[in-house]
Formats: structure tokens, C-alpha cells, sequence
């Protein structure tokens, strides 16, 4: 499969044929059909956090199933899924309460640099976040996944993997936005955006959406938000 490959950071992605291995038990052989760019793959690629070298990158994504392993029972050939970050066992003292972001299993939730599902001219490429969607193929544990139905847009799909979930996760998890409450979204990106909608889902009774470009606040009320400010042209605190 053709797959961009990280080899130095800072420099430049290159594009390869990369082998991929084939499902084991539990895992799942995917065809990518979109994946989004995030600022996390940005921070990896120049750097800003280390990762072993070489490496796939891309985490946002969405796609159909080619393959099953054994043992697979959640997916089936040719269901549309989208990939997520927080792989896990199911089985551990935090899964089984309840906790399943963080899993305890070193063996589903594979740490940087343990994961061996990818190959170039027989070296180990590394496998970014249990994923690498920057690829024709991705090879995950079938917990990395979520069905979705055939009839939503996969373009749009694959940003729930991260960008969706990081916003409405930051109203639901975090802030615990209550109905009524007042909340503030400063910076209307594809997070920003996402906090907006998440805060219209809670019952948030004023969303204020502050962010210097217009085009983005236009988005923000189209999305839920009750008041915007462009912070470019205006004082956001006055």
C-alpha cells in the first residue's frame, strides 16, 4: 500500500509502498476513505514531541472494513467505521468500571514503538497512535473502531475521531456544562467549533464564540452559538 512516512522530524513526508500485515486476532484490516489533518500530527511530524523514527502519522480517519481476525465480532467486511484514538481491552479493572480511556492493557493499547503492523523493505515503520490513517490501509485492534451507518458522509465522519470528540468531550467531561450555563469558546477551528456544538447539545443558555475571522463565526452560529465577538475588531473582555 502507498503510505506517508515520516523518517526525520521537520522534513518533509515522503511517499512509499509499505507493507501492512495481515488481521491476528481482534484486529481489523481497514481502507482508508478520508483522514483529517490535526495539529497533534503537526506537533509529532516537526518534533515538538518525540516519536520513534520512521514513522505513519495520522489518527482523524474514517473507512470500510477489507478484513476480520479472529475473533472479531463487532465489524464485518464492507461496514463503514471511523477510527478512534483510545483503544481498549475491555477486560482490565479500569475497563470493566467503567473506564475504558485508560486502559491498562499494554497489549491492546500498544505504547509508541510497539506496535509491528508495518513494514518497509523489511524495517519496522512505526504506527502512529495505534493507527497511521496517512495511509491506503490501517490495521487496527477492533476496539479502535466505532460503526457508523452506511448513509452518513465519511468525509465528514472522520473528524469525529478526534476533533469532534475533543470539543464535545471538553463540554461533557470537563466543563460539565450544565443547561442554562454560559459558556465561552475562544477560537471557532475545527475543536473550537465542536465545543460550540457540544455546549448547544448540553442546553448551554448563552454560547459566546470569540475568534478573529468572520468566516468562522459565521460557522459558530450556524452551529449554536447565541452571540460572536471578532476579537480582531473588537475587545472580547469589554
Amino acid at each position: 500500500m502507498k503510505a506517508a512516512v515520516i523518517w526525520e522530524a521537520g522534513q518533509p513526508m515522503t511517499i512509499e509502498n509499505v507493507e501492512i500485515g495481515k488481521p491476528a486476532r481482534r484486529e481489523v484490516l481497514i481502507r482508508t476513505s478520508y483522514a483529517g489533518v490535526c495539529h497533534s500530527d503537526l506537533h509529532f511530524a516537526d518534533g515538538t514531541y518525540a516519536y520513534p523514527m520512521p514513522f505513519v502519522p495520522g489518527h482523524e480517519s474514517s473507512g470500510i472494513v477489507e478484513a476480520v481476525g479472529e475473533d472479531v465480532t463487532y465489524v464485518k467486511k464492507g461496514d463503514h467505521v471511523v477510527t478512534c484514538l483510545s483503544v481498549f481491552c475491555g477486560t482490565c479493572p479500569n475497563c470493566v468500571t467503567g473506564r475504558p480511556n485508560i486502559c491498562e492493557s499494554v497489549d491492546v493499547k500498544l505504547p509508541p514503538g510497539k506496535a509491528e503492523r508495518m513494514w518497509l523493505n523489511g524495517k519496522l515503520v512505526h504506527q502512529f497512535s495505534n493507527l497511521s490513517s496517512f495511509a491506503e490501509q490501517m490495521l487496527v485492534h477492533e476496539n479502535a473502531l466505532v460503526k457508523i451507518n452506511r448513509d452518513i458522509p465519511l468525509d465528514r465522519a472522520s473528524l469525529v475521531g478526534c476533533g469532534v470528540l475533543t470539543g464535545v468531550g471538553a463540554v461533557v467531561h470537563a466543563a460539565k456544562v450544565k443547561p442554562g450555563s454560559t459558556v465561552a469558546v475562544i477560537g471557532c477551528g475545527g475543536v473550537g467549533l465542536s465545543v460550540v456544538s457540544g455546549a448547544m447539545l448540553a442546553g448551554a443558555g448563552r454560547i459566546i464564540a470569540i475568534d478573529m475571522l468572520d468566516s468562522k463565526l459565521e460557522l459558530a452560529k450556524q452551529l449554536g452559538a447565541t452571540d460572536v465577538i471578532n476579537a480582531g475588531t473588537t475587545d472580547p473582555v469589554a
